[in-house]
């Protein structure tokens, strides 16, 4: 997998993580949202954002069962070629789809185990 250096990655950590945030205050705040429903909610937003990032392929995973999303999903968007695809973060994939941001991927066994994203070639 081809990544952007770390001065970029750096750059974009922070840049999406004050985006991320000021769209979670503001959905607080316009939504009416008890502070325990945020609570739950943001935390299991944490969880499956960890998970998106983390790069593991693992049998059960229960975000991979019931979400479109998933690491492999997210990983396409990481790569050098990807970084203009499969933004929707976390629960949306739809909208990917409506935007034209949706790169197909396919995922292939490793002959060292395990698996590696490929994009889907048409």
């Amino acid at each position: 997998m081809i990544q952007p250096s770390i001065p970029v990655q750096i750059v974009q950590f922070i840049v999406a993580m004050l985006v991320m945030d000021t769209w979670k205050a503001i959905s607080f705040l316009i939504s009416g949202m008890t502070a325990r429903t945020a609570v739950i909610f943001f935390c299991f937003a944490v969880i499956k954002t960890v998970d998106d990032h983390c790069g593991l392929w693992l049998p059960g995973n229960i975000f991979h069962i019931f979400f479109q999303n998933n690491s492999a999903y997210h990983d396409i968007h990481h790569q050098l070629q990807g970084t203009k695809y499969n933004y929707s973060q976390s629960f949306f994939p739809i909208w990917d789809r409506l935007l034209g941001t949706h790169m197909p991927y396919v995922l292939s066994k490793r002959l060292e185990g395990g698996f590696e994203v490929r994009l889907k070639k048409d």
